[in-house]
């Protein structure tokens, strides 16, 4: 080849080399196209990912895109193809839809330990994201092993071992919620083999656990865990549930007076129940003792109620009250919550950091808390305000079965 051929060759594979990046570059911008709705379909309807699951993505085939990845929810993956037809991209959808079909009809679970462990990932050493206690509903949406996706009541997403849930099928589910049942409501206490506290032991318990009721002996509660295991715990530490449901009203005093059954409990991250609460924990473990389900996290507890002070005015204030802590959104940062204590009155908070104790906004108090003055953002009052994101179980099926549609309407079924 001379040297005339050889720059010819030279100058043709250039411009071929040129042409494939072109494409390239064209098929990477058609990628992108699909990424931007993609994108448009999180902001719109998915604005928290730890209580929506849409992990989506496009992928270029053949002249088409393969939608791909999973998601529970189906109005937003209905969305995403709309937004893709009126834009003319061709598309194949392959996205998994939770719950997944291997599970079969078994897509709901109970709690079936005192305290479920819920992760944020499939392993019992990833961090802590949540816990549920024995007898809350959870929904069921895939399988990792021994490992489930799960769906607590407050709407978050995370992982729990085989060991602390029982698969059910939404028939016995229903049958469970028909049944009589108990909660246990002291911070702490044992279910017996016998009605006798010097029997052995079948399991500790905590506050929150709901039982199915089988009997009563002896001044005890004869009681089945969602396992089928039987028990006994002593009436004087529980309550028949629906008599329960309709004695809790979220009052002041009673807010204040389970706060301080917890006073002392130690500071743990994922925590909502006695055995251990972070901050949101705290507040969320008050209201669900009280009658209520709240958000799972402060920065979720603050989007709901109404504003009772943003000024450290605390003379407003009812105790109940939430009161968030964190940095101000700047013109270049958004607003972080980090922390949130319950109002207790008498221009004191009680909250959970390093462990449940109660401080005070008063600059002349022995108590006071500078550093959670210095970064106090504002308080909310959710008692008595009309919220979704707050579930009233007096209104609610979570536990029981429904009665009427006036009583459970625009709540959430498990």
């Amino acid at each position: 080849m001379n040297n005339f051929q050889k720059s010819a060759f030279l100058a043709l594979f250039t411009a071929l080399a040129l042409i494939g990046c072109k494409n390239g570059q064209e098929e990477a911008e058609k990628e992108n196209e699909t990424e931007i709705f993609i994108a448009e379909v999180k902001q719109e309807q998915i604005p928290d990912k730890r209580v929506a699951l849409f992990n989506v993505e496009g992928i270029a085939r053949d002249g088409e895109y393969v939608l791909r990845g999973e998601s529970n929810q189906p109005e937003a993956v209905a969305s995403l193809k709309s937004k893709l037809e009126s834009a003319g991209i061709n598309y194949s959808d392959s996205i998994q839809m939770l719950p997944s079909k291997d599970l079969g009809d078994k897509t709901v679970a109970l709690v079936r330990t005192s305290v479920a462990n819920i992760r944020s990932n499939p392993a019992h050493s990833a961090e802590l994201a949540t816990q549920a206690t024995l007898g809350t509903p959870l929904k069921v949406l895939k399988q990792d092993g021994d490992w489930y996706l799960v769906q607590t009541p407050d709407a978050y997403l995370a992982w729990v071992d085989h060991g602390g849930i029982t698969r059910l099928t939404q028939k016995e589910l229903a049958a469970w919620k028909a049944a009589e049942k108990v909660i246990f409501l002291e911070p702490f206490g044992q279910a017996y083999e016998a009605p006798s506290a010097q029997s052995g032991t079948v399991s500790d318990v905590v506050a929150g656990n709901i039982f199915e009721l089988t009997g009563r002996k002896n001044g005890f509660f004869e009681i089945k865990y969602p396992d089928g295991r039987t028990a006994y715990i002593p009436q004087a530490q529980a309550q028949l549930y629906e008599e329960w449901i309709k004695s809790v009203d979220q009052s002041e005093e009673d807010l204040v007076q389970t706060s301080k059954k917890l006073m002392g409990l130690p500071y743990l991250w994922g925590g909502t129940s006695p055995k251990g609460v972070d901050c949101s924990g705290f507040t969320k473990t008050i209201f669900f003792m009280n009658g209520m389900v709240i958000p799972r996290d402060a920065s979720q507890q603050v989007h709901t109620g109404t504003v009772v002070d943003s000024l450290r005015n605390f003379e407003n204030l009812k105790p109940g009250d939430l009161l968030f802590f964190g940095t101000p959104a700047t013109d270049s940062t958004k607003e972080k919550v980090v922390h949130v204590g319950m109002w207790i009155g008498d221009n004191k908070f009680i909250h959970s950091s390093g462990n449940v104790h109660i401080s005070s906004v008063d600059k002349n108090a022995e108590d006071y808390d500078d550093f959670n003055y210095q970064r106090y953002l504002r308080t909310k009052r959710l008692v008595g305000v009309d919220d979704p994101n707050l579930t009233l179980l007096k209104r609610s099926d979570l536990f029981m079965a429904a009665k009427t549609e006036k009583d459970t309407a625009a709540v959430p079924r498990m």
